[in-house]
Protein backbone atom coordinates (compact mmCIF):
# COMPACT_ATOMS: atom_id res chain seq x y z
CA UNK A 1 0.00 0.00 0.00
CA UNK A 2 1.63 3.41 -1.11
CA UNK A 3 1.79 6.12 1.81
CA UNK A 4 -0.11 9.33 1.43
CA UNK A 5 0.08 11.46 -1.09
CA UNK A 6 1.53 8.78 -3.15
CA UNK A 7 0.34 6.36 -6.18
CA UNK A 8 0.99 3.05 -7.75
CA UNK A 9 2.11 3.06 -11.84
CA UNK A 10 3.50 0.56 -14.00
CA UNK A 11 5.20 2.30 -15.96
CA UNK A 12 6.08 -0.54 -18.27
CA UNK A 13 2.50 -1.37 -19.17
CA UNK A 14 2.15 1.96 -21.17
CA UNK A 15 4.79 1.01 -24.01
CA UNK A 16 3.40 0.53 -26.85
CA UNK A 17 5.45 -2.76 -27.37
CA UNK A 18 4.17 -4.20 -23.58
CA UNK A 19 0.40 -3.62 -25.24
CA UNK A 20 1.19 -5.06 -28.21
CA UNK A 21 2.71 -8.56 -26.69
CA UNK A 22 0.35 -8.84 -24.50
CA UNK A 23 -2.92 -8.37 -27.32
CA UNK A 24 -0.69 -11.23 -29.29
CA UNK A 25 -0.13 -13.72 -26.53
CA UNK A 26 -4.17 -13.45 -25.78
CA UNK A 27 -5.27 -13.57 -29.38
CA UNK A 28 -2.73 -16.62 -29.59
CA UNK A 29 -4.14 -18.09 -26.91
CA UNK A 30 -7.86 -17.40 -27.98
CA UNK A 31 -6.77 -18.82 -31.48
CA UNK A 32 -5.17 -21.96 -30.32
CA UNK A 33 -7.97 -22.73 -27.76
CA UNK A 34 -10.35 -22.31 -30.87
CA UNK A 35 -8.34 -24.76 -33.36
CA UNK A 36 -7.88 -27.32 -30.38
CA UNK A 37 -11.91 -27.28 -30.13
CA UNK A 38 -12.07 -27.91 -33.77
CA UNK A 39 -9.44 -30.95 -33.90
CA UNK A 40 -11.47 -31.76 -30.67
CA UNK A 41 -14.61 -31.81 -32.35
CA UNK A 42 -13.93 -32.66 -35.23
CA UNK A 43 -11.48 -35.62 -34.33
CA UNK A 44 -13.75 -36.83 -31.45
CA UNK A 45 -14.85 -40.23 -32.87
CA UNK A 46 -10.86 -40.89 -33.66
CA UNK A 47 -9.39 -40.17 -30.66
CA UNK A 48 -7.40 -42.30 -28.58
CA UNK A 49 -7.39 -41.21 -25.06
CA UNK A 50 -6.05 -37.51 -25.08
CA UNK A 51 -9.88 -36.51 -25.12
CA UNK A 52 -9.76 -35.47 -21.42
CA UNK A 53 -5.98 -33.55 -22.04
CA UNK A 54 -7.43 -31.68 -24.83
CA UNK A 55 -10.71 -30.27 -22.81
CA UNK A 56 -7.89 -29.57 -20.00
CA UNK A 57 -5.64 -27.61 -22.67
CA UNK A 58 -8.84 -25.64 -24.25
CA UNK A 59 -10.04 -24.65 -20.62
CA UNK A 60 -6.36 -23.77 -19.60
CA UNK A 61 -5.40 -21.74 -22.45
CA UNK A 62 -8.67 -19.79 -22.02
CA UNK A 63 -8.01 -19.33 -18.67
CA UNK A 64 -4.44 -17.99 -18.91
CA UNK A 65 -5.51 -15.53 -21.79
CA UNK A 66 -8.01 -14.09 -19.28
CA UNK A 67 -5.06 -13.42 -16.59
CA UNK A 68 -2.43 -12.13 -19.57
CA UNK A 69 -5.34 -10.17 -20.44
CA UNK A 70 -5.25 -8.74 -16.64
CA UNK A 71 -1.61 -8.36 -16.96
CA UNK A 72 -0.89 -11.00 -14.88
CA UNK A 73 2.65 -11.51 -15.86
CA UNK A 74 3.34 -14.71 -14.13
CA UNK A 75 1.72 -16.92 -15.97
CA UNK A 76 3.22 -16.19 -19.58
CA UNK A 77 5.90 -18.94 -18.66
CA UNK A 78 3.34 -21.37 -17.63
CA UNK A 79 1.94 -20.61 -21.08
CA UNK A 80 5.03 -21.63 -22.98
CA UNK A 81 5.54 -24.46 -20.88
CA UNK A 82 2.08 -25.95 -22.41
CA UNK A 83 2.74 -24.60 -25.50
CA UNK A 84 6.26 -26.60 -25.73
CA UNK A 85 4.43 -29.55 -24.29
CA UNK A 86 1.28 -29.23 -26.83
CA UNK A 87 3.91 -28.38 -29.67
CA UNK A 88 5.60 -31.81 -29.32
CA UNK A 89 2.13 -33.69 -28.93
CA UNK A 90 1.05 -31.81 -32.13
CA UNK A 91 4.48 -32.12 -34.11
CA UNK A 92 3.74 -36.32 -33.21
CA UNK A 93 0.03 -36.42 -33.90
CA UNK A 94 -0.06 -34.23 -37.34
CA UNK A 95 1.46 -36.81 -39.65
CA UNK A 96 -0.97 -39.49 -38.31
CA UNK A 97 -3.80 -37.36 -39.42
CA UNK A 98 -2.63 -37.26 -42.85
CA UNK A 99 -2.14 -41.37 -42.66
CA UNK A 100 -5.71 -41.66 -41.59
CA UNK A 101 -7.02 -40.71 -44.82
CA UNK A 102 -6.67 -44.60 -46.25
CA UNK A 103 -9.21 -46.94 -45.73
CA UNK A 104 -9.91 -49.37 -42.43
CA UNK A 105 -9.65 -45.91 -39.76
CA UNK A 106 -12.22 -44.62 -38.77
CA UNK A 107 -13.61 -41.57 -40.11
CA UNK A 108 -13.41 -38.56 -38.19
CA UNK A 109 -16.81 -35.88 -38.21
CA UNK A 110 -13.69 -34.00 -39.70
CA UNK A 111 -11.89 -34.86 -42.94
CA UNK A 112 -8.80 -36.46 -41.49
CA UNK A 113 -7.12 -33.99 -43.90
CA UNK A 114 -8.23 -31.24 -42.82
CA UNK A 115 -7.65 -32.11 -38.91
CA UNK A 116 -3.88 -33.09 -40.12
CA UNK A 117 -3.40 -29.12 -41.49
CA UNK A 118 -5.32 -28.07 -38.49
CA UNK A 119 -2.44 -29.32 -36.18
CA UNK A 120 -0.11 -28.09 -38.63
CA UNK A 121 -1.12 -25.01 -37.79
CA UNK A 122 -1.26 -25.41 -34.20
CA UNK A 123 2.23 -26.47 -34.01
CA UNK A 124 3.07 -23.10 -35.57
CA UNK A 125 0.70 -21.32 -33.16
CA UNK A 126 2.72 -22.78 -30.26
CA UNK A 127 5.67 -21.97 -31.69
CA UNK A 128 4.56 -18.02 -31.73
CA UNK A 129 2.80 -18.43 -28.23
CA UNK A 130 6.41 -19.29 -26.74
CA UNK A 131 8.21 -16.60 -28.65
CA UNK A 132 5.68 -14.15 -27.42
CA UNK A 133 5.06 -15.26 -24.15
CA UNK A 134 8.43 -15.13 -23.34
CA UNK A 135 9.06 -11.60 -24.72
CA UNK A 136 6.19 -10.71 -22.43
CA UNK A 137 7.93 -12.10 -19.66
CA UNK A 138 10.66 -9.82 -20.20
CA UNK A 139 9.36 -6.65 -20.17
CA UNK A 140 8.98 -6.34 -16.94
CA UNK A 141 4.99 -5.61 -16.59
CA UNK A 142 5.14 -6.14 -12.58
CA UNK A 143 7.71 -2.96 -12.24
CA UNK A 144 6.53 -0.89 -9.94
CA UNK A 145 6.89 2.94 -9.21
CA UNK A 146 5.21 5.34 -6.18
CA UNK A 147 4.59 8.85 -7.96
CA UNK A 148 3.61 11.14 -5.74
CA UNK A 149 0.33 13.09 -6.52
CA UNK A 150 0.20 16.75 -7.42
CA UNK A 151 -2.31 17.60 -5.51
CA UNK A 152 -4.25 16.07 -2.48
CA UNK A 153 -7.10 17.97 -2.54
CA UNK A 154 -7.75 16.29 -6.27
CA UNK A 155 -7.55 12.70 -7.59
CA UNK A 156 -4.33 12.01 -8.58
CA UNK A 157 -2.97 12.73 -12.07
CA UNK A 158 -1.29 10.11 -14.85
CA UNK A 159 2.55 10.01 -13.85
CA UNK A 160 3.25 11.00 -17.33
CA UNK A 161 2.53 14.63 -16.44
CA UNK A 162 4.28 14.46 -12.80
CA UNK A 163 7.82 13.90 -15.12
CA UNK A 164 6.83 16.44 -17.40
CA UNK A 165 6.64 18.64 -14.40
CA UNK A 166 9.84 17.71 -12.65
CA UNK A 167 11.77 18.65 -15.58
Amino acid sequence: MPADGYVIVHPNREKASSKATKAAVVLLLLVSALVLVLITVGGWAALEGAKALQVAYIALYVLIALLVARWKRGVLPVASALAIVLLIFAAVSAPRWFDRDRAGFTDPALDAGLLGLLTVVLIALQALVILFGMRGFLQAWHVEVERAVENRGRAYHDWRSARVAER
